[in-house]
């Protein structure tokens, strides 16, 4: 008998969906997933094996619940390069910023409620409002992508969301959230009905601008929502955290599985700290790179988003998805967001850039021709 999802009595929301996931080829350039394109270096890697055989001794146990240790490090991180106190009461941290979000939408969210986005911005949120059973709605954007301030307060006051995402820099624009905006945004939330404010911090080691770390202050209903997957190099550790007002941090843990964080991912991600000033000097590199990707682009004649993340959105073709056949025909890969008119490429190594930058003066030429 051939089954398919559609026969099985999944949830009506999920009918006719598709899983969330970039093609995964193999081409001799990726710039498709917004990965770190660096190794971790060898004294990490060493120091991971070190954390990790001693957590391995105890296996035979349970994890710590409440990784205490692995949250003291994380507030010490984010009180050193943002400059704002952060302690260990006021962060969460979970499997990946995915998880992070999924245990504040079940906390926030569920049947009943909503939660309200403003996209073209990360799918994630909307696919996990959806497995939450929060109701989403698409919040407006200016032709620029930028946040439409005065469309959105008058969304926010109209839909009265339970959930309000600001992703900052955005994903797949690339584009900052101002400071004075997401407080614009949590005032409209808290005049709606108590709202809790999430801000998607996941790209902010790449942004030309700081952390949104000190508007906590006085905003018990905000939440910073971050990642060691990006700048931090380590995707395939699935490490994410949050920092916001103990209250938020006390009210997660009613959602989260009991033992979620395995004594494994603990021991490295613990490692991968205490090397936070290399992994830090990798991230400048990209930096240089992002913006050398955002010249050269602007160069060769095509229209670029400004980016403050390790990526770039270019365009504007006619059919994007023909352009991203083409550059992959020339060996390189990059990601078709479903965003009309646009790509959207990760900053790589020098030779990855390069290659990139090579296949679309070549195709650039092409059409020109």
């Amino acid at each position: 008998m051939n089954t398919r999802i559609d026969d099985l009595p999944v949830r009506d929301e999920l009918r006719g969906k598709s899983p969330y996931g970039a093609p995964q080829l193999d081409v001799p350039v990726r710039l498709n997933t917004n990965e770190n394109p660096y190794p971790l270096p060898e004294p990490l890697v060493e120091r991971i094996a070190e954390r990790v055989r001693e957590a391995a001794r105890h296996l035979n146990r349970y994890p710590d619940r409440d990784a205490v240790e692995l949250r003291t490090r994380l507030a010490e991180y984010l009180t050193r390069t943002s400059g704002y106190e952060v302690a260990l009461a006021n962060v969460w941290a979970a499997n990946g910023s995915n998880e992070v979000i999924q245990q504040l939408l079940q906390t926030f969210g569920g049947p009943g409620r909503t939660a309200i986005g403003f996209e073209p911005s990360y799918s994630m949120h909307a696919l996990i409002a959806r497995g939450t059973g929060t109701g989403w709605i698409s919040g407006p954007r200016n032709d620029d992508f930028t946040i439409d301030l005065a469309a959105a307060r008058r969304a926010i006051a109209e839909q009265q969301p339970d959930v309000v995402f600001i992703t900052t820099p955005n994903n797949p624009t690339g584009t900052a959230v101002p400071p004075e905006t997401v407080v614009a945004l949590y005032e409209a939330a808290q005049a709606a009905k108590p709202s809790i404010v999430i801000a998607d911090e996941a790209y902010i080691e790449f942004s030309h601008g700081d952390s949104l770390l000190p508007l906590l202050q006085g905003r018990p209903h905000l939440v910073i929502s971050r990642t060691m997957s990006k700048a931090f190099g380590a995707a395939g550790l699935r490490l994410g955290y949050l920092a916001a007002h103990p209250a938020v941090v006390d009210a997660v843990q009613l959602v989260r599985l009991p033992y979620h964080l395995s004594a494994v991912t603990q021991a490295t991600a613990l490692a991968a700290l205490e090397h936070t000033d290399t992994l830090l000097g990798y991230v400048e590199q990209l930096k240089a790179e992002r913006d050398r990707l955002v010249a050269e682009l602007r160069a060769i004649g095509y229209e670029v988003t400004a980016s403050d993340a390790n990526f770039v959105q270019f365009g504007r073709f006619a059919d994007a998805h023909e352009v991203w056949q083409k550059i992959l025909d020339r060996g390189v890969l990059v990601r078709d967001n479903g965003v009309p008119g646009w790509l959207r490429v990760t900053a790589g190594t020098p030779e990855e850039n390069d290659a990139f930058l090579d296949a679309v003066r070549e195709l650039k030429k092409e059409q020109s021709a």
